[in-house]
């Protein structure tokens, strides 16, 4: 049986207090939340922070607000967000998102704010202390090497957010805060294309808000891939957001990627592909080959990179004929195990 370590709790009763807790203590703090990440890693020693943070009581951080544009508390948890009518109408991409992590059980405890915040993934990491010691651990944490790309001098640990990649492509932001005050950043800027150094979020920093956008013409979708129909990290998430003009067309268009880096992020050759046509076969064909070629999985994650590769095309395919209002539900259910209601 793995037992966590021993360490300190305090629980706070504001972001602000939690932020002067996290600048006093220094890298021997983090935040926890609902702590579906956090306590397995602390379990297989990934992390072993001396104090926890707690921000369950912050209620600020629980709250929905929707004055023209939403606000939702980074402590809301995935379920309350799931069972949100807003987000499900009007963000329909973060509801698809939300609504395939984990489990029920988990998405009861795990909220948007530390599903953003989720530690990278890798095969040589996810492993109890005696595996990982038995390999002379690896880079990400204890080691000297990267046993995916061995000559690499930086982490690959991939993403595995599915929340952040729904996030970006409807063009939404964070909110973060220290004693120093708060600032706002959108969330593509808070990832660093680095698996060990995977955020740009300050120590001293807690993300207490996401904003989405009140822009309510756009249409959302995320498809994610994953072995089993429930519980799986995604080893591709590909979600797409487009707001159409008057005549059709498209007006402006966004794809973002996630668990093909160590980094969720958007493709720019897409929104290139999109924008001034027709959502027609062709237009189709032609930004999801864009998308695919930015894709470069590798070999950290279930499945075999190769065909993670190919199916790219498909899947990014799949989310435009989604948005362009093609019934592809029988195609969820079949090829992306997804069984999610209209």
């Amino acid at each position: 049986m793995m037992r966590l370590p021993w360490f300190e709790y305090r629980a706070v009763s504001s972001a602000e207090e939690a932020s002067r807790v996290l600048a006093g203590e220094g890298a021997q703090a983090m935040l926890v939340a609902g702590g579906t990440d956090l306590l397995p890693n602390m379990k297989r020693r990934q992390q072993t922070p001396r104090v926890l943070v707690s921000v369950r009581d912050v209620a600020a951080m629980r709250k929905f607000s929707d004055d023209g544009a939403v606000s939702l508390g980074a402590s809301l948890s995935l379920t309350d967000l799931v069972g949100n009518a807003t987000v499900r109408e009007r963000y329909r991409g973060l509801w698809q998102a939300a609504a395939q992590v984990a489990t029920p059980h988990l998405r009861n405890m795990g909220t948007i704010g530390g599903n953003l915040c989720l530690d990278t993934r890798c095969t040589y990491y996810d492993q109890n202390e005696e595996w990982r010691k038995a390999i002379d651990y690896c880079l990400k944490r204890d080691g000297q090497t990267c046993w995916v790309a061995t000559a690499s001098k930086r982490c690959v640990a991939a993403s595995s957010t599915d929340t952040a990649p729904a996030l970006i492509a409807i063009g939404a932001s964070v909110r973060l805060v220290s004693a120093e005050g708060e600032r706002d950043i959108p969330v593509a800027d808070l990832y660093r294309n680095d698996g060990i150094d995977y955020l740009s979020r300050r120590p001293d920093e807690v993300l207490t808000e996401v904003l989405l956008p009140a822009d309510t013409r756009w249409r959302s979708t995320y498809w994610k891939l994953r072995r089993r129909g429930s519980f799986d990290f995604p080893v591709l998430g590909v979600a797409a957001a487009i707001r159409f003009a008057p005549d059709g067309s498209v007006e402006d268009a966004r794809v973002a990627l996630g668990a093909v880096a160590s980094r969720p992020f958007l493709v720019a050759d897409a929104t290139t592909a999109l924008v001034g046509r027709k959502l027609d076969d062709d237009t189709i064909a032609e930004a999801a080959a864009a998308v695919a070629s930015r894709a470069k999985p590798l070999d950290n994650t279930d499945m075999d990179l190769y065909w993670r590769k190919q199916v790219v095309d498909d899947f990014a395919g799949y989310a435009l004929r989604e948005l362009r209002g093609d019934d592809l539900s029988a195609i969820r259910f079949s090829v992306a195990r997804q069984a999610l209601a209209a």
